[in-house]
């Protein structure tokens, strides 16, 4: 029986993903494409057994390995978001590396849950063979090689379809081949400079635009009756505020939000625009502004959500907070915000948010802990922006216990921020955009799944934001009052940076001309949000229509509302 073990390994993993197969056979139906489909299932069948059979060990052993890990890897994100990992979904992993070690700490437990799994495939494979197969040696070494190629090959054919059902070791594999590929021979052509022209004379205010973190539109009390207190309703005297309402994010996705929002790339042509054309950076100093960024989220030096060092070498300030804990992060930002407000200096200040990203056990005081019951504390102080939850399995309790926590982390991120803004900031001479990267899944809805945002096939939840305008009430930029009547609750992201370039006093024609229209005119936009925004190989991107009349607005369980907030 022990000259079987590879095999009866080998076999008890497929086995596994046998409802895979049966979804994908009951989508084909009966035809050539079930045919294609069961021929290609043999030969990546064929392909592993053949591996397993390498008599060089450590050539052996380096495929078990990289097989290993690529299914593992895929096995995660599946139970984790309860979708299937499409290339686009796996280039937006790709972009989001920077998230790796601490999204170990998030799925712990399913990374290991999936990795026990997949030791059938490691020592299927990394085993010693106990007979030798009537093959030339190059073969078994070759085998596994051409089955990536091989479904690499239907990939680029299909734009990145066609591996549901197929034994799952080889997609990401195959994935980071197309991914490989793309890069080698990417042809968006270099960066242009400047062409709109200015209309006015130099910039005597400051411009400021706040993304928030995983903040979503409809837990704020700004837009929802009994949402987590902003400070956004009553801003202190000379200060008006401009509620926008709900807005549609340009992705559920935080890297593809943010360099979207930097660059100024259209539903239409992002993928030109945000690689070709010059960022707000440089139109803020064409504009005789100083820019600054300030990134709470990152440390020492990282760059995330697609910055470059060239793309930095157009900041003259780059913030970070290196020694402040991930709670006290946002304040630390608010400060430098209070700061520069009171510089005397015309500045363009972006700021990237901590906000309310997973995991939401920590990232508030003891003091703010208004609802209850939350999820446990004391385990994430230092992780920004993923974390391990213990105990926590996505049943409809635990979502009661994540929606509290996450209500308290508003409460401190968002309302208390803003608060220290209202308080200390010299808002007088500025004019200040607030907005979140994306939405929320809170799972109200009662979906299964542990993921909360950059689903494959996503809730509306996920791309619906706040949008918000302050401005001094002396200052006049634009008619902000006809706009917020004009444009409430219905606008986007993509609205933004024409806006920006209006408060800069670019020309307005070739403002929206390039990159569409701002905030002070009709926006007519479509509502929607991108949820393949990495699409390739000619896979078109995929919107998903935000219906406000089909939104659930969430109620707190329980609300214990404490003095002096």
């Amino acid at each position: 029986m022990t000259r079987y073990v590879k095999e009866l390994l080998l076999v008890l993993y497929l086995i596994r993903g046998y409802h895979d197969y049966l979804d994908r056979l009951a989508a084909l139906g009966i035809g050539v494409a079930t045919l294609l489909y069961g021929a290609m299932f043999v030969a990546l069948v064929v392909a592993l057994w053949m591996t397993a059979y390498i008599r060089q060990a450590l050539v052996r052993h380096l495929f078990a390995l990289a097989m290993f890990i690529s299914a593992v890897f895929f096995e995660v994100y599946g139970r984790v978001t309860d979708s299937y990992l499409t290339y686009s979904q796996f280039v937006s992993l790709v972009y989001s590396g920077g998230f790796i070690q601490e999204a170990a700490y998030q799925y712990r437990e399913v990374i290991i849950s999936s990795a026990a799994g997949g030791l059938l495939l490691l020592l299927g494979i990394g085993l010693k063979p106990r007979r030798r197969m009537a093959m030339p040696a190059w073969l078994p070494v070759a085998a596994p090689v051409l089955g990536v190629l091989l479904l690499s090959t239907v990939l680029f054919v299909r734009a990145g379809e066609g591996a549901r059902g197929l034994p799952i070791m080889y997609t990401p594999l195959a994935y980071l081949n197309l991914f490989g590929y793309e890069v080698l021979h990417s042809t968006i052509g270099p960066r242009e400079s400047i062409r709109i022209a200015r209309l006015t004379s130099p910039i005597n205010h400051d411009i400021v635009l706040i993304i928030d973190e995983s903040v979503a539109g409809n837990y704020l009390d700004i837009n929802t009756a009994g949402g987590v207190p902003t400070g956004l309703e009553t801003p202190p005297d000379g200060v008006r505020v401009f509620n926008f309402g709900y807005a549609a994010s340009i992705a559920n996705c935080s890297a593809d939000t943010n360099v979207t929002l930097r660059y100024g790339g259209t539903r239409a042509d992002y993928v030109r625009i945000n690689s070709t054309l010059p960022s707000i950076w440089q139109y803020a100093k064409k504009a005789g502004l100083r820019t600054v960024y300030i990134d709470a989220q990152r440390t020492g030096g990282n760059l995330q959500n697609l910055m470059t060092d060239v793309e930095k070498r157009d900041i003259d300030e780059f913030v970070q907070f290196d020694q402040a804990r991930v709670l006290d992060r946002d304040m630390a930002a608010a400060a430098k915000l209070i700061e520069l407000l009171g510089d005397d200096r015309a500045e363009l200040v972006v700021v990237n948010k901590v906000g309310a990203h997973f995991p939401v056990h920590d990232k508030y005081p003891d003091d703010f802990m208004r609802y209850r019951p939350a999820l446990p504390r004391g385990q994430f102080q230092d992780i920004s922006d993923t974390g391990k939850r213990d105990g926590f399995n996505g049943q409809s309790d635990d979502w009661v216990l994540y929606r509290n926590a996450y209500r308290n982390t508003l409460l401190w991120n968002v309302g208390e921020f803003f608060k220290r803004i209202f308080q200390q900031g010299n808002l007088s001479n500025a004019v200040v955009i607030y907005t979140s990267d994306h939405g929320q899944d809170l799972h109200e809805r009662g979906n299964p799944g542990l993921n909360t945002h950059c689903g494959g096939y996503p809730v509306a939840e996920e791309g619906l934001v706040p949008l918000v305008v302050m401005e001094g009430a002396q200052l006049h930029t634009l008619d902000w009052q006809r706009a917020w009547a004009q444009n409430k609750d219905r606008s986007s992201h993509y609205n933004i940076f024409p806006t920006l370039l209006r408060l800069m006093g670019y020309e307005p024609t070739a403002t929206e001309s390039a990159y569409g229209k701002a905030l002070d005119q009709p926006t007519d936009d479509d509502f929607t949000f991108n949820y393949r925004f990495n699409a390739r190989l000619g896979a078109k991107p995929a919107w998903r229509h935000i219906d406000l009349d089909t939104i659930v607005t969430p109620k707190p369980t329980q609300a214990e509302m404490t003095a002096g907030h």
